[in-house]
């Protein structure tokens, strides 16, 4: 039975992994978010890396729009301005409370996997039912950090209007 959970586990993380990548290829950032067209996308993973390995490997030698990818941890959001997304792990109160402090942050997409990540000021939610993702975005949330999701991902999406 053990076995089994970790094996979920495993492929939870993997297909969130595949989601952050796709992520990239559906988002415009500002013009102001890379300081220049050689630049990586960061990835930041705030809270843990739930991933292990996959987001590394996932991402490893790929490109959107001339941008590679790098993958780093942060321990506080944001740090500093070089992360363009950020991945809220798990669903501490402590972390969630500090970025809802935030707010957005410009040029940064923000995804979580918190039951209440986007009511709480987050752009993307992953919700897992029944072995499926299911994606919330919060419009408002996206729209004040001026970065643009194309209707391509909004349409896989449930959207939440809620203010930041």
């Amino acid at each position: 039975m053990h076995e089994g959970l970790r094996a979920q586990a495993v492929n939870e993380y993997e297909l969130k992994a595949a989601f952050l990548y796709n992520f990239a290829k559906f988002v415009e950032w500002p013009d102001d978010a890379f300081a220049s067209a050689a630049d990586p996308i960061s990835v930041c993973l705030l809270g843990g890396n739930p991933f292990g390995d996959f987001l590394q490997h996932t991402v490893a030698g790929k490109s959107v729009q001339g941008h590679g990818f790098s993958v780093g941890q942060i321990s506080t959001f944001p740090s500093g301005h070089s992360c363009h997304i950020v991945f809220v792990a798990g669903d501490s109160s402590k972390l969630l409370r500090d970025f809802e402090k935030d707010g957005p942050h410009p040029g940064v997409l923000t995804v979580g996997e918190a039951p209440e990540f986007t009511e709480r000021g987050g752009m993307i939610g992953f919700k897992l039912e029944h072995g499926t993702v299911h994606l919330l975005i919060n419009l408002a949330a996206v729209e004040a950090a001026r970065v643009r999701i194309s209707s391509k991902l909004l349409s896989l999406a449930k959207i939440a209007r809620k203010s930041p």
